[in-house]
């Protein structure tokens, strides 16, 4: 088989190289997915959210949507950073009911707010499942979710550089051996590349810390210490949600944020496999699967879910678009929540060989969102559409904290992507001149999901 062909039927490759290819989803979103709870918990000093219960609902949540949206498309759900703001402002909260709480008596009020956020989404899904998806992807052509994409994707791409500058050489590696595979590999090695990364990188991780080498903050490349505090097996400590207008009106209305988000990820995972996930299975029934999984995990003490670009970035290297190799990292994501110490082991693995990795992962994303404006010929000699993508990637990218604003006694915060989804939308609504027309170009409307 011709390994630069898209493969959607990973069983043709064997069912240990499928298990290794889910392995390699799996160490894509781990660093990100473990991070959100390793954040919260410094909001809530040392009483937050559990990095065995994230990686618990990250699996349980990624095999709910692949339910509910009919096994077909090739998503991983991680933890999102959308929702960090909230956990920041409820763990500051004093007033009235919170007065008296400690921080870890707060943490079920946020979660409480998390399941309210994932259930706004069935509100977006019911519209688009009544007046039918092409009346809603009429308000978001490409030349709005393309930019939007590439925001994704560049909107990372700080992290990436901050996780990298840790210890640049060990970055590097990383990089060079994904580039290495992915380009000159042979066989299985050409599909497995961000896998090939991490482990050869974390070779050289290994070597440099026996030879004495520090990061660039002098601190130690590798520290064994939490593995041996952590248990073999163990249940995740689950926390049961409560409810409160004060911190529901602070942690839903991020739910803005993140359903654009979800649209913006969908329809990128739709260019990157060339199916049109936006009509079938239905973005009615993504969104479904998307806030389920999310109000799931804030039920039981988990941060909410989204549709991870890490792993879409995989797809785009690796070509192998099969749903069940998703479904694999999920279920090793629940494995691993009930052996801490594994968990802790894989949670070794130094900062900088996430960001040399993620240079790959988040430039993917963005050269999807720049392919979707290409493949649906967006014409940029019209000023019309140079506006819409100029505001969405100022707004995007520029408003790096959001905007946050008061209604009445609550602090809500709008996300850069959110802000920029808005406004996209609204510019495209507005302005004179569009200049595309359903069912002119075939192609196109098939990869918006869009029939005429």
């Amino acid at each position: 088989m011709n390994s630069n062909q898209p493969i959607y039927d990973a069983s043709k490759l064997g069912y240990p190289k499928m298990a290794v290819l889910g392995i390699q989803h799996l160490f894509a979103m781990f660093g990100a997915t473990i991070l959100v709870p390793i954040l919260v918990n410094s909001y809530f000093h040392g009483e937050g959210l559990s990095i065995q219960v994230t990686l618990f609902f990250a699996g349980m949540g990624t095999l709910l949507f692949h339910f509910l949206s009919k096994w077909k498309v090739p998503a991983f759900l991680g933890s999102s950073f959308a929702f960090l703001g909230g956990f920041a402002t409820v763990a500051e909260l004093k007033s009235g009911p919170f007065a008296d709480m400690t921080y870890g008596e707060k943490l079920p009020y946020a979660c409480g707010g998390i399941v309210v956020a994932g259930l706004l989404y069935l509100i977006l899904a019911v519209i688009i499942r009544a007046v039918g998806v092409r009346k809603v992807m009429r308000f978001l052509p490409p030349i709005v979710t393309g930019p939007i994409i590439i925001c994704i994707g560049l909107g990372l791409a700080p992290s990436a550089i901050q996780n990298a500058s840790s210890c640049w050489p060990l970055a590097l590696i990383a990089l060079a051996v994904v580039i290495y595979f992915n380009i000159w590999g042979k066989g299985m090695l050409k599909i497995i590349p961000i896998l090939l990364g991490v482990v050869i990188s974390y070779a050289a991780a290994i070597l440099m810390n026996a030879a004495g080498m520090t990061n660039a903050d002098g601190s130690a490349i590798l520290n064994f210490a939490p593995i041996a505090d952590a248990g073999i097996v163990g249940l995740p400590p689950f926390v049961l949600a409560k409810f409160d207008l004060t911190a529901i009106f602070v942690m839903a209305p991020i739910a803005v944020a993140s359903m654009m988000e979800h649209i913006g990820d969908i329809s990128a995972i739709s260019a990157t496999t060339q199916q049109n996930f936006i009509e079938d299975p239905g973005l009615h029934r993504t969104l479904v699967g998307d806030g389920l999984a999310t109000a799931m995990a804030g039920m039981f003490g988990g941060p909410a879910n989204t549709t991870y670009g890490e792993n879409t970035g995989v797809l785009e290297l690796s070509k192998v678009y099969d749903p069940r190799v998703i479904r694999l990292a999920a279920v090793y994501a629940i494995v691993l929540s009930f052996i801490p110490k594994m968990a802790q082991l894989i949670g070794t693995m130094p900062s900088a060989i996430i960001g040399g990795i993620s240079f790959i992962l988040y430039g993917m994303i963005s050269a999807i969102g720049i392919r979707n404006m290409v493949e649906n010929q967006v014409d940029f000699t019209k000023s019309r559409n140079l506006i819409i993508a100029a505001v969405i990637m100022v707004c995007g990218l520029g408003l790096g904290d959001g905007v946050t604003f008061s209604v009445g006694s609550v602090t809500i915060t709008l996300t850069s992507l959110a802000i920029a989804s808005i406004v996209g939308i609204i510019l495209n609504a507005v302005l004179p001149g569009n200049d595309y027309e359903f069912g002119v170009n075939v192609r196109g409307d098939e990869n918006r999901g869009i029939h005429v």
